[in-house]
C-alpha cells in the first residue's frame, strides 16, 4: 500500500471520526459502530462483526497493536490510528477476517467480518409506509431477506417491491413474509349454456323410364342433403305414373321428402371450489377424456394420448385485503363433434424385408367444439360478476339441383332440394368469491344423509324407490325455507 493512499484513508477516517458527534447530534443516531475488545487473558480474542457496506467501525483493543492483516482487502479495509484503536471500512459485500498483532508478533484479535448491504433505510421505509405490518429486512451477501408477518397479501407484495429498489436484480429479494387472517377463498360458479338448433330439409327425388324402340332409358335424381350429410326422415310422399297405353315414357315417379327439426340443449354446472390465496384450483364436469392417436410404436400399434372435454373451470385467487379478492379465472365448455373429425385409414405392417405381415385398422379422431374465456377481475367477498355472455350464431344453407333446370321459375323447384341449418349458442358464467374458514364436521351434511331404500312392499305396491322418513307428529309450523332446497327422486 502506497504512502499517499495510506494518508488519504487516514484523513478520511479521521474526518469521519471528528464529525461523527456532530452528525449524531443532527440526526439523532450515529452510523459508526464502536467495538470494545475485552481480553480474556487465556489467548487471543475472537469476535464476529457485521459491518454495513460503505460504513466504518471503530475497534478498541485491550493492548497495543503493531500490525494488522486483512485476508481480503477488497471486502474490508483496516487502518491503525493509535496503538489501541483501529478503523474498519466495509468495501463490498462478502466475508473476510482481520488479524491484529502486538509488537512481539503475538495474535491479539481474530475478527470475523461480514459486510452486507445497509438495510436500515429500507427498514425505516417499510415501517413508515406499512405500519400495520411486522416485517423485518435483513441483508445476506447481495440478497435481501424479508421476514415477519403482514395483514394481507397486498402489504407483503408492497414490501417486496420496496426491497427490490435496493438491489440490482429483483430476484435477489427473498420474501418469507407470513400472511395473517383468512386466506382461503371459495369460488361459487354457475355455468349456463343454451344451444338451439333448427334444421329444415325439402327435396324431390325424380325418376322416369323411357322406351326408345328396343332400348330402355332410366333417369333419376337423388338428394343427398350434403349440409347435414343424410336425410333426417320426416314426411315422405310418392307420386307414380305408369303409361299403360304405350308411348315413349313408360313410367315416372317422384319422392317428396320434407323435415323440420328443432333441438334445444341446456348445459348447467354449479361447481364450488376452494383454494388458498395464490394457489390454483381446477374443476372438470360433464365430460371426460377421449383418446387421440399420437403415433405408432415399432410393432405398428397406435399410441394414444387422452384429452379432456366437458365443463372446465380454473381459478387462482389472491387476497389483497379484507374483503378484496383478485381472481384469475379461466373457463371452458367443450364437446365432441363430428365436424372437423380426422379419419385415418388402415396401415400395413411390414417386416424387415418389406413383406406385409398384417394391417392395422384405421381410426376416426373426433373434433372439439370449444367455448373458452379467461380474464382477471377484482371482487369483494360475496360480490358477483357475469364473466362472459358469449353469443354465437351460425347459419348454413345448401341448394342442390339439376343444372339449368333448377333455374326455371316455378318448375325449377321440382329439380332442386334445400338443406338449411341454424344454430345459436349462448354461454353465461356467473362467479361469486367468498373468504371462508374451516367448519366443524358436525355442521356438514350431504345429500345422502337420511336416505333409506324402500322395502320390497313399498316398491311393488306404491312404486317408491326411497323410503319416506321423518319424525311422526313433528311440528313444522313457523318454519320457512329460503332458496332452492330438497332433492327430487324419479
Amino acid at each position: 500500500m502506497g504512502g499517499a493512499e495510506m494518508l488519504i484513508r487516514l484523513l478520511c477516517l479521521a474526518a469521519a471520526t471528528a464529525f461523527s458527534p456532530l452528525a449524531s447530534a443532527q440526526s439523532g443516531e450515529t452510523t459508526t459502530r464502536q467495538v470494545h475488545i475485552i481480553s480474556s487473558g487465556d489467548g487471543p480474542a475472537a469476535q464476529t462483526l457485521d459491518l454495513p457496506m460503505s460504513q466504518a467501525a471503530i475497534i478498541h483493543l485491550p493492548v497495543d497493536t503493531a500490525d494488522v492483516l486483512v485476508t481480503n482487502p477488497a471486502i474490508a479495509d483496516a487502518v491503525i490510528r493509535t496503538p489501541r484503536r483501529a478503523y474498519l471500512l466495509g468495501m463490498t459485500t462478502g466475508s473476510t477476517n482481520a488479524f491484529f498483532f502486538d509488537a512481539n508478533g503475538d495474535l491479539i484479535l481474530d475478527l470475523q467480518i461480514r459486510v452486507d448491504r445497509d438495510v436500515r433505510a429500507l427498514q425505516d421505509t417499510i415501517d413508515r409506509f406499512l405500519p400495520d405490518s411486522r416485517i423485518t429486512a435483513e441483508a445476506m451477501n447481495n440478497n435481501i431477506v424479508l421476514s415477519g408477518s403482514a395483514p394481507d397479501a397486498a402489504s407483503a407484495d408492497s414490501a417486496r417491491r420496496l426491497a427490490q429498489q435496493w438491489v440490482e436484480n429483483p430476484e435477489n429479494v427473498l420474501s418469507m413474509i407470513a400472511i395473517e387472517g383468512r386466506q382461503q377463498v371459495m369460488l361459487r360458479v354457475r355455468i349456463v349454456e343454451m344451444q338451439r338448433t333448427i334444421v329444415r330439409q325439402l327435396g324431390i327425388d325424380l325418376s322416369a323410364v323411357a322406351q326408345l324402340d328396343d332400348l330402355a332409358v332410366s333417369v333419376a335424381t337423388s338428394n343427398e342433403f350434403s349440409l347435414v350429410g343424410r336425410s333426417l326422415g320426416g314426411f315422405a310422399g310418392n307420386l307414380n305414373y305408369t303409361n299403360s297405353g304405350g308411348g315413349d315414357i313408360s313410367s315416372a315417379g317422384g319422392l317428396i321428402r320434407a323435415l323440420e327439426q328443432i333441438g334445444l340443449v341446456r348445459t348447467l354446472a354449479e361447481p364450488n371450489l376452494t383454494a388458498t390465496s395464490g394457489e390454483a384450483a381446477n374443476f372438470l364436469a360433464g365430460g371426460g377424456e377421449f383418446p387421440v392417436p399420437t403415433g405408432r410404436d415399432r410393432d405398428g400399434n397406435i399410441m394414444v394420448e387422452y384429452k379432456q372435454f366437458g365443463v372446465g373451470l380454473g381459478f387462482t385467487p389472491i387476497v389483497l385485503s379484507e374483503g378484496r379478492i383478485s381472481l384469475r379465472i379461466s373457463t371452458e365448455v367443450s364437446e365432441l363433434s363430428s365436424q372437423g373429425a380426422l379419419s385415418l385409414g388402415e396401415t400395413s405392417v411390414t417386416d424387415d424385408q418389406g413383406n406385409i405381415i398384417g394391417t392395422v385398422p384405421g381410426v376416426t379422431i373426433p373434433a372439439l367444439n370449444v367455448t373458452r374465456a379467461e380474464t382477471t377481475v377484482e371482487l369483494p367477498s360475496g360480490g358477483s360478476l357475469v364473466l362472459a355472455g358469449l353469443i354465437q350464431e351460425e347459419t348454413r344453407q345448401n341448394l342442390n339441383g339439376i343444372p339449368g333446370i333448377q333455374n326455371i321459375p316455378v318448375l325449377g323447384a321440382l329439380a332442386r332440394s334445400r338443406d338449411f341449418e341454424n344454430q345459436e349458442t349462448e354461454l353465461v358464467i356467473i362467479v361469486t368469491p367468498y373468504l371462508v374458514d374451516p367448519t366443524n364436521d358436525a355442521q356438514i351434511s350431504s345429500p345422502a344423509d337420511g336416505f333409506a331404500t324402500a322395502s320390497e312392499i313399498e316398491t311393488m305396491l306404491f312404486g317408491h324407490i326411497n323410503r319416506a322418513y321423518g319424525v311422526p307428529g313433528a311440528d313444522t309450523s313457523g318454519q320457512s325455507w329460503r332458496g332452492p332446497i330438497g332433492f327430487l327422486f324419479d
